[in-house]
């Protein structure tokens, strides 16, 4: 018979909240990805879903919740550019997931090469050029070619985990 200080859970199912804790189990990395409106306003939200697509040409993904706040401007603007947090942002996570209509004005940013918003102390950026956006049911999954990347290999990565932030614990 197993310990039960040592047996986790174990579910299996078809349902959404099954499927959702599920999902949960993947460790990923927490961004925020960001645009210029069309009157010139800076738009972003918090995401998760990001991934490498191509290395040449050099593609990545996201992917938008369709009912959230920027989602319209993310998908609809000429640039963008994907925010990869590290430790010290998780306010700047937590205030971007919100629908916070000042999001900008407590976050310092500046603006990139190809005019998307970059969030200052951030661990990475990728400025990109929308290559496409495709359907994904409840999300859009926008395609940005990357223009320019640059990073800070001495920061530490902020993690999202089972619903909760965490962090890289090395042995």
């Amino acid at each position: 018979m197993a310990d039960k200080a040592t047996s986790g859970e174990y579910r299996s199912g078809h349902d959404p909240r099954t499927l959702r804790d599920a999902l949960g189990c993947f460790a990923t990395g927490v961004t925020v990805v960001t645009c210029v409106d069309t009157d010139g306003q800076p738009a972003g939200l918090t995401v998760n879903s990001f991934t490498s697509v191509s290395l040449d040409p050099p593609l990545l993904l996201v992917c938008l919740a369709k009912r959230a706040a920027s989602a319209e401007a993310l998908v609809g603007a000429s640039h963008f550019a994907v925010n990869v947090l590290q430790t010290g942002q998780q306010p700047a996570s937590i205030r971007f997931s919100t629908r916070d209509q000042d999001r900008f004005g407590a976050t310092p940013w500046s603006t990139g090469e190809a005019g998307a918003p970059i969030l200052k102390d951030s661990m990475g950026v990728f400025e990109c050029a929308r290559h496409a956006v495709h359907d994904g049911g409840d999300h859009h999954i926008l395609i940005g070619q990357v223009v320019k990347a640059t990073f800070d290999a001495k920061l530490d990565p902020l993690l999202y985990f089972r619903g909760s932030y965490r962090r890289l614990h090395f042995d």
